[in-house]
């Protein structure tokens, strides 16, 4: 399965796999099928939103390699 980055695009994360919403959600990122989610990187996200992009990553990144 392919890893996260923070220089991935909101948008391509969640087509990967719906199920990291709501790992999003958690961290406040709740407009993730706005227009900004489809052209905005996780770290640019991150930096707007005031959260720690790696801590984002890893969640991610944990809750995929636990699918495989």
């Amino acid at each position: 399965m392919a890893k996260v980055t923070g220089d991935m695009i909101i948008r391509d994360v969640l087509m990967l796999d719906e199920g990291t919403a709501p790992i999003f959600m958690k961290h406040g990122m709740h407009c993730l099928f706005c227009p900004s989610a489809s052209g905005e990187s996780i770290k640019d996200a991150c930096a707007v939103h005031g959260i720690d992009p790696e801590k984002l990553v890893n969640e991610l990144n944990e809750y995929l390699s636990s699918k495989q």
